[in-house]
């Protein structure tokens, strides 16, 4: 069965840009670029999981479609969004004789995503780029946005740049060698849409949980069409986080602390971001902002997706900390996204620490013997 291809803007004025969602369309990317971008020369940039499966599919395209390309290649994880990796992207494109008219391309997940947007804002000081997500939480999340940066040991993203993208290309097909892991931590950002912004979606994640984890290729590419469509909604009405944008967070600042705490090598970005959520829901409900029985709808959605729902267990003065260093912290005080109802958010500072550490205490793993 042939699936349509889906294309939706984000309305940012000059700045504006396509995202293309559809299966089997990466080898389309060459002639996709062609009336995007007026340079030769992409670097396309990604890590030695992702490579060895579709880079060599992604080169054919852009030197079919005329483009030269050059390669740079990092190690994967999370603990590697750092200095040193991004270091070895700028040596890529200097070695390389990289230009403003040059371009970047982001090969990869959330990470590789965030790493290349921020070398493309800083070389030269600012030149194209464009992004492929191949994982489902850099589709429905990471590569929509303009959001770019790495990591610092006192906290996630603390240091980036805005810098939006030229085109972002999203082709289902490559979520079929994702590992099972991979898939449950990116849907926790589909359920986050559902929460936060649109109940029915919601409701479909109830509904039909069992044929989205079996990753069905026309149910995938509807879920990646409602995501980014609500994440270009957001961005086009609050593209530098000053107000509703903040809303994406859900479960974020809980979530950014576990990465923290655990070195950024244990648990993935999405199954930190599902405790979270299930956190800020009780700590919601606690404070009367939240029916109790829809935060508990939440937990219990995030368990059957086979998503973690409690917390790894440090002291609680150990997560306080840790989220003062989050990026999200104004004027001193640590800013929260709590659900009001299913489909609907809000943020809140100044809560009560005795209701927070609560919250905190109630969903975090026993301590060992």
């Amino acid at each position: 069965m042939t699936i349509p291809l889906h294309s939706l803007t984000v309305e940012l004025g000059p700045r504006s840009y396509d995202i293309l969602i559809g299966s089997g369309i990466l080898a389309g990317l060459g002639s996709a670029l062609q009336s995007r971008f007026r340079g030769r020369r992409i670097a396309v940039v990604s890590n030695e999981t992702v490579a060895p499966l579709y880079l060599a599919q992604t080169r054919d395209a852009l030197e079919g479609a005329g483009f030269r390309v050059t390669e740079i290649i990092l190690p994967d994880g999370e603990s590697h969004k750092n200095w040193i990796t991004l270091q070895r992207i700028f040596d890529g494109l200097i070695e390389n004789r990289f230009e403003r008219g040059d371009a970047l391309l982001a090969l990869g997940g959330g990470v590789i995503g965030d790493m290349t947007g921020f070398a493309a804002a800083c070389h030269q000081r600012g030149v194209p780029f464009v992004q492929v997500p191949t994982t489902l939480l850099a589709q429905v999340d990471a590569s929509v946005g303009g959001k770019t940066g790495i990591n610092h040991p006192l906290g996630k993203n603390l240091i980036g740049a805005f810098h939006q993208p030229c085109l972002v290309l999203m082709d289902v097909e490559t979520l079929h060698t994702l590992p099972k892991r991979e898939r449950l931590a990116g849907l926790a950002e589909v359920i986050k849409y559902g929460v936060i912004w649109d109940r029915e979606l919601f409701t479909l994640l109830e509904t039909r949980l069992e044929a989205i984890l079996t990753g069905e290729a026309t149910l995938m590419v509807e879920l990646l069409t409602r995501c980014c469509a609500i994440k270009a909604e957001i961005v086009a009405q609050d593209e530098r986080e000053h107000g509703t944008r903040a809303l994406l967070n859900f479960g974020h600042t809980f979530g950014h602390a576990i990465e923290s705490l655990t070195g950024y090598d244990r648990w993935l970005h999405g199954e930190a971001v599902a405790a979270g959520m299930v956190v800020a829901g009780d700590l919601a409900a606690r404070l009367g902002l939240c029916p109790p029985e829809e935060a508990e709808q939440v937990r219990a959605l995030i368990e059957r997706a086979g998503l973690p729902t409690r917390l790894p267990a440090y002291p609680v003065e150990a997560y306080l900390e840790a989220m003062t260093h989050d990026k999200k912290v104004s004027a001193g005080k640590i800013r929260f996204v709590l659900p009001e109802r299913l489909g609907r958010a809000v943020v809140r500072s100044d809560l009560p620490d005795t209701e927070l550490q609560a919250a905190l205490r109630a969903n975090m793993e026993p301590s060992p013997p």
